[in-house]
């Protein structure tokens, strides 16, 4: 590295309980040695860990120094966020879904128009679909990853890093204009493993002494898949083994109710949050690592690489960034109805194969020492930091077509914003004289407009010639679109109009009697509508008239 960059590094940090924090106090050191480093101090946060330079937010990026930000997907980094939104830096993405983060600081605090702001910006109308479904109520997860809320944030950066090739190669998919790089995640060779810690923790949380140990370190979510281990727990041959939780458990999960419900419940052992020593010797206790997954948000699991570097052998799941370990350092197990075979069975195979056991375990620590080393995360992290300190952010509007997305339909889209200008209507306009209509529609919505010929849904437009409560034109056909009107298009339709003479009939249908004209003001009527619905007026559509 030829320029020693100079990094403001902007992060929680210990006493905060996060798993960024702990990297984060562990990357420092190294980095210290490859740049010239100072703390961001966030608020709230009282104390930071190591005898580092800190200096206010205010003062950040002061005197041409870079911002180096530690983003992940909880309230922890909201401070973060918004400081990485107005002032660009590099950025690491520890989770490459935001969305848990933004709903929980606009939707937690009954913000629903940030949220749909916010959502929208990123995502499009797919975004305020999803935010106007969150705001009645429909508290599904699928939007929670698909739609990742990071677009904006990541178009302000001069570079992202990451942690693994797959969560590169998703961000250059969605946006082609960012800079990422995937990095290694800094994670220390602890001590080699205490038996004596392990007895004792064992024995606090009413573990045996001898028998089998299946652990799950981390914050317990539903992505998780801890129930899953549970029910592993009550398959045939794994009656002697015992599951050690170590982590604060999420509150949608009861972890416990489902162990009784099986029959397992003696068999759980669930920690909470522990300090750093007792998660060393709770991972010395524990024989296997049960770490799955589905669906993700795109981190590398920090708890998980821990295990490994302290020789701990791992199941994983066959999915997303947990494909790119070794065979030789993890069992993968499939998703869907094959893991409930897939994962007794690894169970089984494993805990009866202590040489295997064994085998896994240094082949694990020799993988994070080889590839998860500190200094060798510091020295990428630099690198990046140097070559990208004076790189231009992208900016908001994106260019690449692979961000993109289909406009929805008209027969689905609750709102059909739009203009219409009529030309060739203009007064006077003298009894019994023809005239050809220029009609031009614009759609200025989110939805596309549907062309006549799909039927349901489809857009046509209506002209009408109303004089004494009855339509003169009724029974003349509509003017459907020729073609599907895109957001921010617009389309002239011409149609012929003859002003009334007075008694002589209106246009009618074959066969049917002549009418006079009904006294009094004409008005012509011009109005879009949809097949098998409604008049667009009635969604925000546009609608012309005139008295003639």
């Amino acid at each position: 590295m030829s320029v020693r960059p100079r990094i403001d590094f902007v992060s929680p940090l210990p006493p905060v309980r996060s798993g960024i924090a702990d990297y984060s106090a562990d990357l420092l050191p190294h980095l210290a040695a490859v740049a010239d480093l100072r703390l961001i101090a966030l608020p709230g946060q009282d104390a930071v860990a190591g005898d580092w330079a800190v200096a206010p937010a205010s003062e950040l990026g002061a005197g041409g120094r870079l911002p180096l930000y530690q983003m992940g997907n909880n309230r922890h980094h909201e401070a973060v966020l918004e400081l990485a939104l107005r002032q660009p830096g590099v950025l690491t993405l520890h989770d490459l879904v935001l969305h848990h983060l933004l709903l929980d600081v606009t939707m937690g605090r009954n913000r629903f128009f940030a949220y749909k702001e916010r959502l929208a910006r990123d995502h499009g109308w797919v975004g305020e679909a999803a935010a106007l479904a969150k705001r009645w109520g429909a508290y599904g997860a699928a939007p929670l990853f698909a739609l990742p809320a990071h677009r904006t944030l990541l178009r302000r950066q001069r570079g992202v890093l990451v942690h693994s090739a797959w969560a590169a190669g998703l961000v250059e998919e969605d946006d082609p204009e960012v800079r990422v790089r995937a990095v290694p995640m800094g994670v220390p060779l602890p001590p080699p493993v205490d038996p004596a810690a392990a007895r004792e923790l064992r024995a606090r949380f009413g573990l045996p002494a001898e028998g089998p140990v299946v652990g799950s370190f981390g914050f317990q979510t539903p992505i998780k898949r801890t129930a899953a281990a549970i029910h592993a727990l009550a398959a045939p041959g794994l009656e002697r083994v015992h599951m050690l939780i170590v982590g604060e458990v999420a509150p949608a999960l009861d972890l416990e109710s489902e162990a009784r419900r099986l029959g397992v419940a003696d068999r759980l052992h669930i920690t909470g949050f522990l300090s750093f020593a007792d998660f060393a010797a709770a991972i010395a206790a524990v024989d296997l690592c049960v770490n799955l997954r589905y669906p993700t948000a795109g981190e590398t699991s920090a708890s998980l690489l821990r295990v490994m570097a302290a020789g701990r052998p791992v199941i994983v799941s066959d999915y997303a960034q947990f494909a790119e370990l070794p065979e030789a350092v993890a069992v993968k197990v499939p998703l869907g109805r094959d893991e409930a075979a897939a994962l007794p069975a690894a169970l089984r195979e494993l805990l009866s194969s202590p040489e295997r056991l064994r085998a896994m375990g240094e082949a694990a620590r020799r993988h994070v020492a080889a590839r998860h080393a500190p200094e060798r995360a510091a020295a990428a992290v630099g690198e990046a930091c140097a070559e990208w300190a004076e790189a231009e952010p992208p900016g908001d509007a994106p260019s690449g077509a692979q961000l993109a997305v289909a406009a929805p339909g008209s027969i689905v889209w609750g709102r059909l914003d739009g203009e219409i200008e009529v030309a060739g209507a203009e007064l006077p306009w003298p009894e019994g004289e023809r005239r050809q209509l220029t009609i031009r529609l614009r759609n200025r919505g989110f939805a596309r407009w549907d062309r006549g010929e799909r039927g349901p849904g489809g857009i046509a437009v209506v002209v009408k010639l109303l004089a004494g409560g009855r339509d003169l034109l009724a029974g003349r056909p509509w003017l459907p679109l020729p073609r599907d009107l895109l957001p921010g298009e617009e389309i002239a339709l011409t149609t012929e109009v003859r002003r009334p003479a007075g008694p002589p009939s209106p246009p009618r249908a074959p066969g049917t009697p002549r009418l006079p004209v009904p006294p009094g003001a004409i008005r012509l009527w011009i109005e879009p509508h949809m097949f098998g619905g409604v008049a667009l007026s009635e969604l925000g559509g546009p609608r012309w008239e005139r008295d003639l």
